[in-house]
């Protein structure tokens, strides 16, 4: 028998809120799209997708047109300060440790894949923000800043890390956030970095940072920085150009020129705070949060995207299960969510000494290990160990 839909808000238009409005409208939901911004965004990070992820992007039907954008493995090379190789990482190896059911693209061409299968179906209502929000048994009102009110049987708050529905539903953000006390930036690049290889990229991992310049050709280049730093307030005031010119500026290799492409062009980069969210309960009542807005994990986990897009599936599938019983039905979206989110976000937890070591001894560790990966018997155990986990995600819904 098939469940009646109802219909859904859905506050964000970024990966987790694209999905969830492409999954929700394929489970015959009627779908509204309100974005704070005033049109589309990009960004030039890299994401991979990969076990769950590789699998709900392609339920969604969104990985035909991502294959076609993949970027594929690269040759990692690890670097001094001055920009002189220390010793590479071939692209097979990166390759085997991700295993054949994974892609990597840029952000902005995941979003833009997502757009391009939902606007058509979907309408998205640019330069809107939720000003207030009031539920009972039989639905959700939402007053939006552009003078109107919206009635739906479910509201999803997918508005990000920082988001305003959260805000407005559960509270303020302090009472969710853990903040890592490490700061994060990204960006694309528009010409090749220079002294950098084609097909490759370098990465300088040093005591409290890491930068990483990535060359595969014009416009699908990119740079990423993290350091450590308490004083997150202060460095995101700053802004990224001075900031991590402040940070990285004594660096060599492709770093100084993609620090002038940062100067030239900072409303281009990505840079916050790294922090997760955790909570007790990702829903209340019929508003619900999905993606970073209710369990990021930081770019430290490498699985954000991922599980945006798991997250958006599964609430899909569980509202054609249940349809007007909104209550059920997350519940059990929930359920087969929280052991992975957890599992990730401590994950993400251990990966902060990898990105930014405490000391040079912890470096030197992390110079070891990564060289290790190089060694036949251990790629073999690794390609042994992503087998084996892509085959027990098969197995789960």
């Amino acid at each position: 028998m098939v469940k009646r839909a109802g219909r859904v808000i859905v506050v964000g238009a970024g990966i987790a809120g694209l999905a969830t409005a492409l999954r929700c409208h394929q489970a015959g939901w009627d779908v509204l799209v309100i974005e704070r911004a005033q049109g589309r965004r990009s960004s030039g990070y890299l994401v991979n997708l990969l076990g769950h992820g590789y699998d709900a992007a392609d339920r969604l039907g969104v990985l035909p047109e991502l294959k076609g954008r993949d970027l594929g493995a690269f040759t990692s090379i690890l670097v001094k300060a001055d920009g002189r190789q220390k010793f590479a990482i071939p692209a097979e190896i990166a390759q085997a440790a991700l295993g054949a059911r994974a892609i990597t693209v840029f952000r902005g061409d995941l979003e833009s894949a997502l757009f391009e299968a939902v606007h058509d179906n979907v309408p998205i209502r640019f330069g809107t923000t939720v000003r207030s929000v009031s539920q009972n048994a039989n639905g959700v009102e939402v007053a939006l800043s552009d003078g109107t009110s919206e009635r739906a049987d479910l509201l999803v708050g997918a508005d990000g890390v920082h988001s305003g529905v959260r805000e407005i539903v559960f509270g303020p953000e302090p009472g969710f956030r853990v903040d890592f006390q490490h700061l994060v930036a990204a960006f694309p690049l528009d010409k090749e970095p220079e002294d950098v290889p084609k097909g490759a990229g370098t990465t300088y991992i040093g005591p409290g940072r890491t930068a990483a310049v990535i060359n595969l050709g014009p416009d699908r280049s990119s740079a990423f920085f993290t350091y450590r730093d308490a004083a997150g307030e202060t460095e995101l005031a700053r802004g990224p150009a001075h900031a991590l010119t402040t940070a990285f500026g004594d660096l060599g290799g492709g770093v100084p020129a993609a620090l002038d492409r940062l100067t030239a062009a900072p409303a281009d980069a990505y840079f916050d705070s790294v922090s997760q969210i955790t909570m007790d309960a990702w829903s209340r009542g019929r508003v619900v949060l999905v993606g970073d807005a209710a369990w990021c994990v930081t770019l430290f986990a490498g699985y954000g995207a991922a599980l945006a897009l798991t997250g958006a599936d599964r609430l899909g599938a569980a509202l054609e299960t249940h349809g007007l019983d909104v209550s059920s039905a997350l519940v059990r979206w929930e359920e087969s969510l929280r052991d992975e989110v957890q599992k990730r976000q401590a994950l993400a937890r251990k990966g902060m000494s990898q990105y930014a070591p405490a000391s040079s001894a912890h470096v030197l560790a992390r110079e070891l290990m990564i060289r290790a990966v190089r060694l036949p018997p251990l790629r073999r155990l690794v390609q042994r160990s992503v087998q084996r986990a892509n085959a027990r995600a098969a197995d789960r819904p």
